[in-house]
């Protein structure tokens, strides 16, 4: 849904760097800031310092909406709900994210994993925008897929972490993984980090033609094997800073999908051509952020039918 002209809030809270941002949609972003992910308590300071530097010129947003790295607690009814679980980023584990943030907004807010964040904004303002069924993947500092079925994130006992699963390496593939849960993951083996250690250099820094793009290639598309085959997406969205400004993956990504694949999925779309099927992102890497806006658009839409049905509202202070 739209936001009504109501004035949002959000934060995507990443591993390396957090977004706060400020506005109403996609072409009316008021503020945007970026700071640093340290330590929880400076990180989590900073962003309420900035929310507080807004308000005297711009007023208190009727919601935030909280995009975190994960895994997060997303169960209403538990009593953590809102914090940071068993996470690789070191310190983070246990931080009471959700709570921290809203309690001096005292607005509803809208939580989900960043990469579930950046696919609802797809599907609301960018390329997903008329399709109830899509993939929306990142691979930066961590890996992690937004799966979009019947126009929702899954959750059931938790959110998915499909850049948790196994792939199945090239024969000649001997990197060890840099996931210290499960080393041979995707994220372990071709993340942002994990190029950087393969091959020594920041990607951004490496040409086309480098042999490590070979391993990141072979397991992107065994990681997009395993999404079409279990929530049968009608597209995917390839995006996140190892993606960005590196075009020559698509279509090595779609090549070795299809050698994958074998002819196994007897879909008209994939027999002819995979170009439609695997895309970057709409909205580029304003995703993340714009997420953001989208979780607390719909924060503000439950809060709106709440008092619409003379139930109170819900605040987390």
């Amino acid at each position: 849904m739209a936001s009504n002209g109501r004035l949002l809030a959000g934060v995507e809270l990443g591993g390396t760097k957090c977004v706060c941002i400020l506005g109403r949609g996609p072409h009316d972003v008021i503020a945007m800031e970026r700071i640093p992910t340290t330590t929880p308590e400076q990180t989590l300071q900073g962003i309420q310092d900035v929310f507080s530097s807004w308000r005297p010129a711009y007023g208190r947003p009727h919601a935030l909406g909280i995009a975190s790295f994960g895994p997060l607690d997303l169960r209403p009814e538990s009593p953590t709900f809102g914090s940071i679980l068993a996470t690789s980023k070191v310190g983070w584990r246990n931080t009471d994210v959700a709570r921290r943030l809203a309690h001096d907004l005292e607005a509803p807010i809208g939580l989900d994993t960043d990469v579930n964040a950046a696919a609802l904004a797809e599907g609301r303002w960018g390329a997903a925008r008329g399709l109830n069924d899509y993939a929306y993947v990142t691979v930066g500092t961590g890996i992690g897929v937004g799966n979009i079925v019947r126009g929702r994130s899954i959750f059931g006992s938790n959110h998915t972490e499909v850049g948790h699963i196994r792939v199945v390496r090239r024969p000649d593939d001997s990197f060890p993984g840099i996931c210290p849960f499960h080393s041979d993951c995707i994220e372990g083996l071709a993340s942002g980090p994990a190029i950087k250690s393969r091959a020594g250099v920041d990607p951004n820094l490496l040409p086309p033609d480098h042999p490590t793009w070979n391993y990141i290639v072979h397991g992107l598309a065994q990681l997009l094997h395993t999404v079409l085959l279990t929530t049968a997406p009608e597209r995917v969205f390839l995006g996140g800073g190892v993606m960005n400004g590196q075009e020559h993956l698509f279509g090595r990504i779609r090549e070795e999908l299809r050698h994958s694949l074998n002819g196994y999925i007897d879909s008209l779309q994939l027999k002819s051509t995979l170009n439609g099927f695997i895309l970057p992102p709409g909205l580029g890497a304003m995703a993340g952020p714009l997420g953001a806006l989208a979780l607390a658009a719909d924060a503000a839409d439950a809060a709106d039918r709440s008092a619409a049905n003379n139930k109170p509202s819900v605040y987390m202070t």
